[in-house]
């Protein structure tokens, strides 16, 4: 068998490194909702010249949840205590050139209309996919330079710095509160129906949103059976930070807004 170092990229060096054995404390969840109208919502926009997918959507509603019905979401750790962000910056994973993983950052989310989102998005993806990397991914290509047993013992000393006791590391620009307040990835773009994400280990945001496939299934309404659109939608919360009742918040608001797409930008 070979060495495997076809599949030794820059990420799986990185996660060979910063991930362990789960022992921290996490809230899992999961649901599926009926997105046909949302769906019909996104045809009209992009029918218009704005487009836009089920990402733009999803990270506007968690943006503006956060903002009106839920600010504990919007919150770190930071030496054990709880620290409230000024902004509501989200991480976007997005599939790189060379069919890795990225990420990108949308800063003050909660106050962009889906038009301003888009262009913003866009405008960062191609940096990215162009090699203008943000401070994670410097910082992630760094670590992945270095040989084994060295880049362990350069994240334990980051997170330590950072994560543990609140500083920050100025040659990376990178500090407790340098991920934004979640990340919201779609892998229902790479084929996946659904997934239960990790917390990044090298971060302080509040939790991880995942958007699953999309599918045709029969959903009774009213009695009847209909052939709606369905869409799997996963979660974890930092449990330091928040419980099922701040889960149940988020998605009461994210039903809302699908049923009522309209109001996605008015809040």
């Amino acid at each position: 068998m070979e060495n495997g170092d076809n599949f030794n990229s820059t990420w799986r060096k990185v996660a060979s490194t910063i991930y362990k054995k789960p022992a921290d404390s996490k809230v899992f969840g999961a649901v599926e909702v009926d997105v046909t109208k949302l769906e019909k919502f996104i045809s009209e926009k992009r029918k218009n010249g704005l487009k836009i997918t089920l990402t733009h959507i999803f990270v506007l509603i968690l943006a503006k949840a956060i903002k009106t019905d839920i600010p504990e979401l919007n919150c770190y750790v930071k030496r054990g205590k709880i620290i409230h962000r000024n902004n509501i910056d989200a991480m976007v994973s997005v599939l790189q050139a060379d069919s890795g993983m990225g990420s990108v950052m949308v800063h003050n989310a909660d106050r962009l209309n889906l038009e301003q989102l888009a262009s913003v998005l866009a405008g960062e993806i191609r940096k990215s996919r162009k090699g203008d990397e943000n401070e994670s991914m410097e910082s992630k290509n760094i670590l992945a330079r270095l040989p084994w047993p060295f880049r362990k013992w350069l994240f334990r000393f980051y997170k330590t710095l950072t994560i543990d006791w609140g500083m920050s590391v100025p040659f990376l620009g990178l500090n407790s509160n340098s991920f934004g307040s979640f990340l919201l990835t779609n892998i229902g773009t790479l084929g996946l129906d659904t997934g239960y994400p990790a917390l990044m280990p090298a971060s302080n945001i509040s939790f991880v949103f995942v958007l699953g496939g999309v599918k045709k299934k029969p959903v009774v309404v009213d009695d009847q059976v209909f052939i709606r659109r369905i869409m799997s939608l996963a979660i974890v919360f930092d449990h330091r930070l928040a419980d099922a009742s701040h889960g149940g918040k988020l998605l009461r608001y994210i039903k809302h807004m699908i049923k009522h797409p309209e109001e996605i930008e008015g809040k």
